[in-house]
């Protein structure tokens, strides 16, 4: 068990800490669709990560191979992929919906023009 033995673990994790601080730090709505974007791209390869074996080949029987890899989670991250994609975009079809109202897409300004009497 060593560092490099997980590395997909690490990187899935460092993604996920990226997607969340752009998520949380930018006041910029289409950054911060950015951010959720990367986020759920790390949750794809945790998931990944899991299906996979040492010595694993795909889930066909054939003469030869005693182990195969688990194909649910592969199968799970093409429905979140598909999911991912549907999200990205009504989220940005209102950010431009946002940005025809307002004028902007700071999420400070929307919030102070929306406060104006």
């Amino acid at each position: 068990m060593s560092f490099i033995a997980h590395y997909n673990y690490h990187v899935a994790i460092i993604l996920a800490m990226i997607g969340l601080y752009t998520m949380i730090s930018r006041t910029n709505l289409v950054k911060k669709v950015a951010g959720l974007n990367i986020f759920q791209v790390s949750v794809f390869i945790l998931f990944i990560s899991l299906g996979v074996m040492d010595d694993g080949t795909v889930p066909i029987l054939e003469e030869g191979y005693t182990s195969y890899s688990n194909p649910l989670p592969h199968v799970l991250i093409l429905t979140a992929i598909v999911v991912g994609v549907a999200t990205t975009a009504l989220a940005l079809a209102l950010i431009i919906r946002i940005n025809e109202a307002y004028g902007t897409v700071e999420e400070d300004q929307v919030q102070a023009k929306d406060e104006e009497p």
